[in-house]
């Protein structure tokens, strides 16, 4: 018999992250259908506003805090270890996002548990869950059945919607811990600045090479103020220095699901294709009407972007204006 779940909130200095309402939206929905309860757990210093998970369904919150907890470190997973033990959670769900990546499988070894990360889907089947994940590069998809007495999950951001919150607020226990030396710390933080993240945003203008050269990136800056998107790149144009890493989408860089992806030159390797196929819409702009990205497109120009785009910002400063 089941007995609870647990949401792991992630906090980036004090501000608990998208993808985190996204997985307390999916914990309440996977309690009540199980009949049991869920609680979140927050890890950190000073949290900002911890009760608002409660707009999405939880009603309890536990912050276990000390100031050297600010920061992302291994005394997470010692903490997050001995908690699902004390209140005998046997579900945890996560974000899969960096941190997600990290702690959920530290969690699988430390507590016996199958885990399935990066999923799409999820069904209840009586006492094991079945979870829908990509495989093979986003190319098939596979069913994972978690039989385990401890169940992890980690949710791609931005596939299961968290909504609007409602005006509900969860109760906020803080509890202060102990924590010895860290083994690792951080010492510096550097901001990637005040642009949206491209692996929580929900429109995204992405560039590939076939813009030529890193000055006519403007394109794609230009596109992305019009709609409010965040920036996206290919792994050639990261390569060649054209953009920061931060920015890059595939295999080897971020995983994205926005309701909008605007591909701008880029023709579509199989590791661009890893990282955003599972956008809800995705707009393919380029002059070879054989690259790969009009495969998965749902809609396709085929024509030089340096024409087309130009045309279309204009289109939409039309429609912004009425």
């Amino acid at each position: 018999m089941a007995n609870k779940v647990l949401v792991f909130l992630e906090q980036r200095n004090g501000q608990i992250k998208k993808a985190s309402f996204e997985a307390a939206k999916v914990g309440a929905e996977l309690a009540a259908k199980l009949g049991i309860e869920a609680e979140a757990v927050v890890i950190g210093n000073e949290v900002e506003s911890p009760e608002k998970v409660g707009g999405f369904g939880i009603k309890k919150v536990t912050h276990l805090k000390n100031a050297l907890l600010e920061n992302y470190s291994d005394a997470y997973k010692e903490l997050l270890t001995s908690y699902t033990n004390e209140i005998n959670a046997d579900y945890l769900l996560f974000g899969n996002t960096a941190m997600g990546k990290d702690l959920a499988p530290k969690l699988s070894a430390k507590l016996d548990a199958g885990a399935a990360m990066d999923i799409l889907a999820y069904e209840v089947e009586g006492e094991n869950l079945k979870a829908t994940r990509p495989v093979y590069a986003g190319k098939a998809l596979i069913n994972v059945n978690i039989t385990s007495a401890i169940k992890i999950l980690s949710l791609r951001p931005n596939v299961f919607n968290a909504g609007e919150a409602t005006t509900d607020t969860a109760e906020v226990t803080v509890k202060e811990v102990e924590v010895t030396e860290l083994k690792t710390k951080v010492t510096e933080l550097k901001k990637a600045g005040d642009k949206l993240d491209v692996s929580e945003a929900e429109f995204i203008v992405a560039g590939g090479r076939g813009l030529k050269e890193a000055d006519k990136f403007s394109l794609v800056e230009d596109l992305a103020k019009e709609l409010g998107a965040a920036i996206g790149a290919s792994r050639a144009v990261v390569d060649a220095g054209w953009r920061p890493h931060s920015e890059q989408v595939g295999q080897t860089g971020k995983t994205v699901s926005p309701t909008l992806y605007i591909a701008l030159g880029i023709s579509g390797a199989i590791q661009h294709l890893a990282g955003m196929r599972s956008s809800k819409y995705i707009v393919a702009i380029n002059k070879d009407a054989d690259a790969p990205i009009f495969q998965i497109a749902d809609y396709g120009i085929t024509g030089d972007v340096f024409e087309v785009v130009p045309a279309l910002i204009e289109e939409i400063k039309k429609v912004k204006n009425g």
